[in-house]
């Protein structure tokens, strides 16, 4: 560690980006796209553009082809479509125990006219989850979240010319150019970096230090659960069977209680004398997020609970985590998060070539190669991965087998690939070849709309095309890098 206060942050600064900075990159870019989830969502199941409708119409086709094929589930867990989500989702415990999901037809209920797709909530789980079991995902990525805020607070110590910075670039400069682009893209959105780590950070933060929830309830989950979600009903079945109440007018009584829409359905006991419906309100353009639920019977939609979310401590939570994940927000909103995020990207990708550009001129050993190689699989093999995973939604067979799974299995073998070409290709070729494949392979989205006939320019043909000129810019300079040194 470098000697004095700003030496030690420096030197701090430096190695916790680069510990954590691969897999910052990945989540900061997957939660870039989750701004807007449910439009790719909406992209890769075509189908289902011409059939949102309300949400209780949406939730009442629902729990109709619930009732039929999913009838002996002890619980349905729906997401109804609504203004921005041309589908429904439904979660429920199948026979062997294990989690069944699908997404319905707004207008009919049934799953057979929408492609089996994950959708834009697989950026959106990857980005907190990492593709990993419970809770490891979610811990990494909290860890991950504190040591991004870390970097960023002793980034802000070690500047020496914060507010000058702001007003520097010199291109063509190597090393300097590369500083130059870390401390700009690090200064312009620095409210956003610093609010985006500090409230990601914050939304798992009882995964990280459970202790003091543990101590003061002595490690019972059931009572934390219930603190937490008094309107939750939670009644054992009777083992009588009686059919489910009409939902519609439920679902009509939930919405004038909200004023707004309803964002999740939760039916216990479904088919059972001890059913209960319970309906959770949808967020408005409000920052803080107000949550209300009603509960009905169910067999006779009699209200039996209702709930008004008003503690200070957990609306400060709500607050803080809707401002991390923008759903309050409108078009415009949505859009300047996500442009900040994709600077946040660049921050971390520009960060982690800084940190080789730095020991290029010195002695090159083992660590030196190795995360030159790793630069070049994350940096520019994570966007090839996410472009090839929204391509292959295209053109698989929409009846094949486990289609969703393997959209992804398509993303992660492409990247494997890609980390491999990189580990035995010179750095300098590589960085071109996969920064070329990236740009071809963000470019190819609209055109497999074309040979699909699915071409309707909206949000994700515009991020892509801004991907794609990104990616081609930075094909450009490794290309006019080359010419220069030869």
């Amino acid at each position: 560690m470098k000697p004095g206060f700003r030496g030690a942050m420096t030197w701090l600064h430096d190695w916790s980006g680069l510990v954590v900075g691969w897999l910052l990159f990945v989540i900061a870019l997957a939660g870039t796209l989750s701004v807007f989830r449910s439009e790719i969502g909406n992209w890769m199941r075509p189908e289902a553009r011409c059939c949102a409708v309300d949400s209780v119409t949406a939730g009442n086709a629902a729990v109709g082809w619930l009732s039929r094929h999913a009838a002996r589930s002890p619980a349905w867990y729906i997401q109804p479509a609504d203004a921005r989500s041309a589908t429904s989702y439904a979660v429920w415990t199948a026979s062997d125990g294990s989690y069944a999901q699908k997404w319905l037809d707004a207008r009919t209920g049934s799953p057979s006219t929408v492609r089996d797709t994950l959708g834009g909530d697989f950026f959106y789980r990857l980005h907190f989850e990492l593709e990993m079991p419970f809770p490891w995902g979610r811990m990494l990525a909290g860890a991950a979240a504190i040591a991004m805020l870390l970097a960023v607070i002793t980034g802000i110590v070690a500047h020496r010319r914060f507010f000058v910075d702001f007003f520097t670039f010199r291109a063509g400069k190597g090393q300097r150019s590369w500083l130059d682009a870390h401390n700009l893209l690090a200064v312009t959105a620095l409210p956003f970096h610093l609010m985006i780590a500090f409230t990601g950070a914050l939304t798992l933060a009882n995964l990280i230090m459970p202790w003091g929830a543990l101590s003061i309830y002595r490690g019972d989950m059931e009572a934390i659960r219930k603190d937490l979600y008094p309107a939750a009903i939670d009644r054992p079945a009777r083992g009588i069977p009686a059919p489910l109440a009409p939902v519609g007018p439920m679902l009509r009584a939930a919405e004038r209680h909200f004023g707004g829409g309803i964002a999740q359905i939760a039916v216990l006991n479904p088919g059972d004398a001890a059913a209960v419906v319970s309906v959770t309100s949808a967020e408005d353009s409000r920052i803080g997020i107000q949550r209300q639920t009603v509960s009905f019977d169910g067999t006779t939609g009699r209200p039996i609970a209702v709930h008004d979310e008003k503690r200070p401590a957990l609306r400060t939570f709500n607050f803080l985590y809707a401002l991390h994940t923008a759903r309050f927000g409108e078009l415009a909103t949505r859009w300047l998060y996500f442009l900040c995020g994709l600077m946040l990207t660049a921050l971390i990708g520009a960060g982690l070539i800084l940190w080789t550009e730095k020991r290029r001129a010195r002695r090159q050993g083992f660590g030196f190669a190795l995360v030159e190689r790793l630069n070049i699989g994350f940096v520019a093999g994570t966007p090839l991965a996410f472009a090839a995973f929204l391509v292959a939604n295209r053109l698989l067979p929409s009846g094949l087998p486990e289609r969703a799974a393997m959209e992804v299995r398509v993303m992660f073998w492409l990247w494997g690939a890609v980390l491999l070409y990189a580990l035995v290709r010179p750095a300098r070729r590589a960085w071109r070849e996969v920064l070329a494949a990236a740009a071809a392979t963000c470019a190819a989205i609209p055109l497999a709309d074309l040979l699909t006939g699915e071409m309707r320019p909206d949000s994700l043909h515009i991020a892509t095309a801004i991907f794609a000129l990104s990616l081609a810019a930075g094909f450009a300079r490794a290309a006019a890098h080359k010419t220069a040194a030869a």
